[in-house]
């Protein structure tokens, strides 16, 4: 039994250890020259007196900045991805909280850690990984590891405008690993498309199978994914065979009509989530790519990056939602009402080996949303609250609802922001779509991108939705505006309106 997610790493290297792990247009590096290098850092990292700590990784986005990560974990310690991408106020913020003593970093970023605060250790990675391993340092960091000690530590948006910074253990990522390669089929023949940043979780999906499967992983330039074209060139150069991207990505491809004109000729897997995929856009990827496997991936940061999956396997119909699907392995789904009872409508609740340890250096905002499953009176468990709805279907099946924090109270009923956006993005010429409540002011106001007209989107709104919840303003942009990690800025959008 595997106890340490590194253990994947070691597997695979006995078997193919000159095959490529991880690439970008620049670099790459085989299994052998991610185990040496990494083990090499961990040595200098132990050497220094560092284990069982945080360990900052501040690099550019490359496979160093990922054999980076293993450096961490050899050391028995956790890594915390960071990037130069993210505001200085937000690193400051992350800072308060990890008190960071070490970090890695690069050439690109050496000069960046003195304005962010950072005052501890830091190993410059070219240098660092150049040497040999203390095996006999990492050898007892092993024997001492459990697999309840944590992997990583991602930071994720709090509400109060304070990161979160989820810790993810071993036992919690091995799980997930295992079920989710066991559901995508993965092989040694998988090529990867990485589109999201690695400070981000949905970065696992491409990261960790790559170690258990002997794939490779070929990072995607991010400048690319603002020329549709040039990306689907991209994804035949490198004879990209999987794709795990967030909605918005894919959309972008389908919405500027690319599909028409080149389709990805060896895209044969397309994992999907972060977002309710519109079903327009849907059928258009799975008419371009009928032999295609399409899975949408449901889950929190909190859950270990994915809790639930679902193959979409035909094409839907404008009024229908594609489905959350059932839970992977050793994962229970619950659906709680408002009086905590089992209920077919009410909030995604994760139980199992998925849920995460909580939010390091911060027990007030884990005790707010991990919390003892109601349901058990006999014995201490925790589940986490998701803050997303869902409904389960007669096909027990579960189906998205919408976030707690999106329905609202307007006009004396309850509205379901995501409710509005499956109409708007079901009518001709709406590529996509964004309601936002104004609390303030007691209005629903209504975002989009497309062709068709906002006096004409408005029409056809009065005709497919109740009268309380036509949005009052009705406004066309030329671009979404989208998170770092892909997803529409909601935040932006109602600061917009207020």
């Amino acid at each position: 039994m595997r106890k340490n997610i590194l253990q994947y790493l070691e597997a695979t290297l006995a078997i193919c250890p000159d095959k490529v792990a991880y690439m970008d247009p620049d670099t790459s590096l085989t299994f052998q020259q991610v185990y040496n290098q990494s083990r090499t850092v961990a040595s200098k990292i132990l050497a220094a007196g560092y284990t069982k700590e945080p360990v900052v990784v501040f690099m550019k986005k490359c496979p160093e900045q990922i054999a980076a990560f293993y450096s961490a974990i050899y050391a028995g310690c956790s890594y915390v991805p960071i990037d130069e991408e993210m505001p200085k106020m937000r690193i400051q913020r992350i800072f308060e909280t990890l008190k960071p003593r070490v970090m890695i970093c690069d050439d690109t970023t050496d000069n960046l850690t003195s304005e962010l605060g950072f005052t501890g250790e830091k190993f410059l990675w070219a240098q660092a990984s150049e040497g040999a391993s203390d095996e006999a340092a990492l050898d007892a960091v092993r024997k001492a590891q459990i697999d309840t000690d944590p992997v990583y530590i991602m930071y994720t948006s709090g509400s109060t405008g304070i990161p979160k910074g989820v810790a993810v253990c071993h036992r919690s990522l091995i799980d997930y690993i295992e079920s989710f390669c066991e559901v995508m089929k993965f092989d040694q023949d998988t090529i990867f498309g990485n589109q999201t940043p690695l400070y981000f979780d949905a970065s696992l999906k491409d990261v960790y199978p790559t170690l258990k499967c002997g794939c490779t992983t070929v990072i995607i330039p991010k400048q690319l994914f603002m020329f549709p074209m040039k990306l689907v060139d991209f994804l035949d150069e490198y004879k990209i065979n999987t794709v795990c991207w967030v909605v918005t990505a894919l959309t972008m491809i389908s919405a500027f009509k690319v599909l028409d004109k080149k389709i990805p000729q060896y895209l044969k897997l397309i994992g999907f989530g972060g977002e309710v995929f519109p079903v327009k856009q849907f059928n258009r990827w799975k008419k371009a790519l009928p032999e295609a496997r399409f899975l949408n991936l449901y889950g929190p940061t909190e859950g270990t990056g994915v809790a639930m999956w679902y193959e979409a396997d035909r094409e839907f119909a404008d009024d229908e939602k594609i489905p959350l699907g059932q839970a992977f392995d050793n994962v229970e789904i619950l659906l709680l009402d408002e009086n905590d009872k089992l209920a077919d409508e009410g909030e995604i609740c994760i139980r199992g080996t998925a849920v995460s340890l909580g939010y390091y250096n911060d027990f007030g905002r884990t005790s707010e949303n991990f919390v003892q499953n109601p349901l058990n009176t006999l014995y201490p468990e925790i589940i986490y609250r998701t803050g997303d709805l869902a409904k389960r279907r007669e096909d027990g099946l579960l189906e998205f609802v919408s976030r707690k924090d999106y329905q609202i109270k307007h006009m004396g009923h309850r509205v379901e922001l995501g409710e509005i956006e499956a109409n708007v993005n079901a009518q001709a010429g709406v590529i996509t779509s964004c309601a936002v409540y104004l609390r303030e002011k007691d209005r629903i106001e209504l975002y989009y991108t497309g062709d068709t007209g906002e006096k004409e989107l408005g029409d056809a709104l009065k005709v497919s939705l109740p009268r309380y919840m036509v949005p009052t303003k009705i406004t066309k942009l030329d671009a979404m505006p989208l998170t770092n990690n892909g997803k529409i800025d909601r935040k932006l959008l109602t600061s917009k309106g207020e």
